[in-house]
């Protein structure tokens, strides 16, 4: 594995800019591949053997994608909308699983680590870097219930919405009164449709 300043800096281009989160991040990916025994996934065929639950969309998640090869378009990063700044590390071959959360509290032991830098952000990122593992995050091996139809590879399930018919793939129709249908039929869109727009070719 690249060492951690390497690494630290290829994110932070990646991401485009160096912040406390990409510090968070590079170190929890680290640990987590550490964890579960995979090393470098990115350059190696290890990558299958890979999916990363993240469970918020901040700068530490770009950081643990850019560390880990992990990607929404490969499957092997999932988004888990919880808010909090944690990570659940799973290596499919053993099923070696484990979460990590980064402790709120590191924020307040920053002062002890850096305590010549007054610049709250550019303090914890220092801090950051050489706080122990144990100040800066909590570990617990977990299991993950990971249904097939959310595994890496081919598209394995598709099912026409019985409203619009479109295809809806990986098992994320919705079962209304026994009618398969999509997100938006089913009345869950995340979006509002104001008009419909031709698209000219």
């Amino acid at each position: 594995m690249k060492n951690f300043e390497a690494l630290l800096a290829g994110s932070a281009k990646q991401h485009g800019h160096m912040c406390p989160g990409q510090v968070i991040g590079v170190r929890m990916s680290l640990l987590g591949l550490d964890l579960i025994d995979l090393e470098n996934p990115k350059e190696t065929r290890d990558i299958k053997k890979l999916i990363v639950y993240v469970e918020i969309d901040r700068c530490a998640t770009d950081a643990i994608a850019y560390v880990t090869g992990a990607a929404l378009g490969r499957r092997s990063l999932k988004f888990v909308d919880g808010g909090i700044m944690a990570a659940t590390f799973v290596n499919l071959e053993t099923g070696k699983t484990f979460r990590i959360v980064s402790r709120e509290s590191a924020r307040h032991l920053a002062q002890t680590y850096a305590p010549d830098i007054v610049d709250k952000k550019e303090q914890q990122l220092q801090a950051y870097k050489k706080m122990p593992l144990h100040e800066l995050f909590q570990v617990s091996e977990v299991k993950v219930r990971i249904p097939q139809s959310d595994m890496p590879g081919p598209t394995k399930f598709k099912v026409l919405c019985e409203e619009c018919g479109i295809t809806v793939r990986d098992r994320k129709e919705v079962i209304q009164e026994g009618r398969s249908l999509c997100r938006e039929c089913a009345g869950k869109a995340y979006y509002y449709e104001r008009r419909d727009l031709e698209l000219l070719v």
